[in-house]
């Protein structure tokens, strides 16, 4: 099992050199332009202060750029540390939601992901635009503007069963969440089933990652513990108001595991709203990195357990080698960023050193 450190804030390179020193193998730099850093001046960054720590675009947002532009900024951080780049590529809710738009759809996602990885392969590549379809492809490689040897990995990130199916089909993997894209098996087997739609057999490299919402207890801690709340309350949140506006979009009712609340979250951010027309801004504006006083009361035992993988240490290494044996290569959380130190350091200490 690999574990990856995520960074959003170009001022926070020395979090990727800390995780790196720790035994992380991954860092992730977030894609949110409203809320974060530019995505590869921080790639950058953490490729020019790192020596062995992979560094991928978690998650590089379809809409927020063209693909070709995306593609150079993958080459181009690979440049800078060959064959440690990756890049996850997916349909972008706090980013584009932000901007008050709606996220990329499959259809759209799959042509531009096919794109950006042809390119990546130095192929030729039929490429669509408001002027028609052109050949493109990078030129001039003898300058070394970009390097493409090795090719970075692209992945997919998806909850749903179009986008998971979307990365088997064309991706070398495969991000997730728990429980928004269900369990690792049921993510695996979409995965899989897009595969077999174009005759493709995922090989064992098929590199599954989650992102995951981890709480390390310390010993007889109960849930409703200050520490407990301050540490995973922001992670938990921003999965809630991801779901706030995929039930608004659908019409489709909430998620069993988040029925418990539900109602009542609703009914808090209606009356918070009060009419302001900004609420696409200010219910994203706090992701991963704190919760507000009146949030806490809808953090119930209850909802804690439906969100995350929870325990002791002993108690969490085997959770971990449970999702290992379902497929799962790779987990990844966020910590809030004022406790993120502490909160890598005791699981590297006490978790990862155990398996």
């Amino acid at each position: 099992m690999e574990f990856g450190v995520s960074i959003g804030h170009i001022t926070a390179v020395d979090f990727a050199q800390h995780g790196e020193r720790l035994g992380f193998t991954r860092c992730w730099v977030t894609d949110s332009p409203l809320l974060r850093s530019n995505l590869f001046a921080t790639m950058a960054a953490v490729a020019l202060k790192t020596t062995t720590i992979q560094i991928g675009c978690g998650v590089a947002v379809c809409g927020m750029r063209l693909a070709p532009e995306a593609a150079n900024g993958i080459a181009t951080i690979n440049a800078l540390a060959p064959g440690r780049t990756f890049a996850i590529f997916g349909a972008g809710n706090t980013a584009m939601r932000m901007l008050g738009m709606r996220p990329t759809g499959a259809k759209a996602m799959r042509e531009y992901v096919r794109t950006v990885r042809a390119l990546l392969h130095g192929e030729e590549v039929a490429y669509t635009s408001g002027e028609g379809t052109h050949p493109i492809r990078f030129t001039s490689l003898e300058q070394k503007h970009v390097e493409l040897d090795p090719p970075p990995p692209i992945h997919i990130a998806g909850n749903g069963p179009l986008s998971q199916a979307l990365a088997g089909e064309l991706a070398d993997g495969l991000c997730t969440t728990w429980p928004r894209g269900g369990t690792i098996s049921q993510a695996l087997a979409q995965a899989q089933r897009g595969a077999a739609k174009v005759g493709r057999t995922l090989a064992n490299d098929f590199h599954v990652a989650a992102l995951l919402n981890v709480l390390m207890l310390e010993p007889g801690e109960p849930l409703t513990s200050p520490r407990v709340i301050a540490e995973i309350g922001p992670a938990i949140m921003t999965n809630f108001h991801y779901l706030v506006d995929w039930v608004r979009e659908t019409g489709k009712e909430p998620p069993p595991y988040v029925r418990p609340v539900w109602n009542d979250y609703m009914a808090y951010l209606k009356a918070k709203a009060g009419g302001a027309n900004d609420a696409h801004l200010t219910m994203h504006a706090s992701h991963y990195a704190t919760v507000t006083p009146e949030e806490t009361r809808f953090l119930t035992p209850e909802i804690l357990h439906n969100f995350c993988v929870i325990g002791e240490p002993a108690a969490l290494v085997e959770q971990i080698r449970a999702l290992e044996r379902e497929g799962l290569k790779q987990i990844t959380f966020h910590p809030p960023f004022a406790q993120r130190y502490e909160v890598i350091e005791r699981f590297a200490k006490q978790v990862m050193a155990r398996l």
